[in-house]
């Protein structure tokens, strides 16, 4: 790979940092003690998900837009493309620097970002289904308007107001050894790695993308980008970024050691496992660095410590239940099962009690009887099942067999 300049130093993200310092909150980096256990480091989590705005990206948008302000020698306004956080950054810091603000959302963005776009006062636009279509929709808004285009994460300014993250890590936190980061476009990952590697060379530095839209996957190896199918889809909107930046990959080149992904499985895990430890949410792409820790994705001693950064909570609150089926699915605490028995009084007492015996709770029941695939005189059952992990699962299936009960599992991880 070709290197080329990084335009900026650390003295240009300190002065980021001051110049926010009043429209940003200085989040907390808590330590996790079960969490440490579970990845066998010592791990502390920086609550980017209790930022202004629900993300990280408040950070950024506060530095591009520090001095705009409207009037003769202002902007006619400022224009954004994004699946929801930078929007709502954008349209937040625009409200109050007094300068209009239009956000360019996908069709598929969740609806409670795009109802928290228009109540920060922005005007919305909804086009297409990615990033991309809505980028060039933003784009031409801004040439035809005399808009000024704000990029969610390819400009300088987006970048060093990100790195005040990363000098809010390393100020909690001197003896850091390793930091786990999410991917997307590359904004957060590339002022994070300024903000620590310009003080200390030696941390490890792992950027977390999803799988199913990974171009940075192998990046550091050849310089070159994967190509992303465009109707590919992942539960971390946040970080669906099918082509990654100009600015950001100098710094990832330089700075970032190691990129991993994770599948929405670990990813829907991770958002359950925080909600447990922490009682707080993350939304799909805020949780994929824990998500890369909790299937040991990253190698670690005993020796590191660990900051894993949780960037964003702006979660679909009508997905929030399906989310926690899926992780506690991914987990195996919930088991779905169909039984097919005899349509006689005592035998789903009897399955209930093989059930209860080994400490399972039941969700639900249901029966089927009369449908093609379920024999006369026989009733098809389906229980969900709250359990304790997938040793559990196994016992009760095991057990059933054993009495020559047939199972179907039903909807569980692939």
């Amino acid at each position: 790979m070709t290197a080329m300049a990084i335009e900026l130093r650390l003295s240009d993200l300190q002065a980021a940092r001051e110049r926010i310092r009043g429209q940003i909150k200085h989040t907390p980096l808590n330590h996790g003690e079960r969490l440490s256990e579970r990845i066998g480091a010592p791990l502390w989590l920086k609550h980017e998900n209790l930022q202004l705005t629900g993300s990280f990206k408040i950070r950024g948008a506060s530095n591009k837009l520090a001095g705009m302000h409207a009037g003769d020698d202002g902007p006619a306004g400022v224009v954004a493309a994004s699946a929801g956080n930078h929007a709502q950054a954008v349209a937040l810091a625009a409200r109050r620097s007094g300068l209009p603000a239009t956000v360019v959302m996908p069709e598929t963005a969740p609806m409670t970002k795009v109802a928290a776009c228009r109540a920060l006062g922005a005007r919305i636009e909804q086009v297409g289904t990615s990033l991309e279509q809505a980028t060039e929709r933003a784009r031409e808004l801004a040439e035809c308007e005399g808009l000024v285009f704000i990029s969610p994460y390819d400009d300088w300014d987006i970048i060093a107001g990100q790195a005040s993250c990363g000098l809010e890590m390393l100020e909690a936190m001197p003896d850091m050894t390793v930091a786990v980061v999410p991917l997307g476009g590359g904004g957060l990952l590339s002022g994070i790695a300024l903000a620590l590697k310009l003080q200390r060379p030696d941390i490890r530095l792992i950027g977390v993308q999803a799988e199913a839209v990974a171009p940075w996957r192998h990046f550091l190896d050849d310089g070159g980008f994967d190509p992303i199918d465009p109707k590919a889809q992942t539960i971390a909107d946040g970080i669906s970024v099918k082509a990654p930046g100009e600015l950001t990959r100098r710094v990832i080149a330089e700075h970032v050691d190691m990129i991993v992904t994770v599948d929405d499985n670990a990813i829907a895990s991770a958002i359950v496992t925080l909600l447990e430890s922490t009682r707080t949410i993350a939304e799909g792409g805020g949780a994929v660095a824990l998500a890369a820790l909790l299937e040991r994705k990253v190698r670690l001693s005993a020796n590191d410590r660990v900051a894993c950064v949780i960037s964003g909570g702006n979660i679909d609150m009508a997905l929030v239940g399906r989310f926690i089926d899926y992780g506690l699915n991914a987990s195996g605490r919930l088991l779905s099962i169909a039984v097919t028995l005899p349509d006689r009084p005592g035998s789903l007492a009897g399955l209930i009690d093989e059930v209860a015996s080994l400490g399972m709770n039941v969700r639900e029941v249901r029966h089927r009887r009369g449908e093609v695939h379920v024999p006369v005189g026989m009733t098809e059952i389906t229980l969900e099942l709250e359990t304790r992990d997938a040793g559990h699962q196994a016992e009760l299936l095991e057990r059933l067999a054993d009495q020559g009960i047939a199972v179907r599992v039903l909807g569980g991880p692939d």
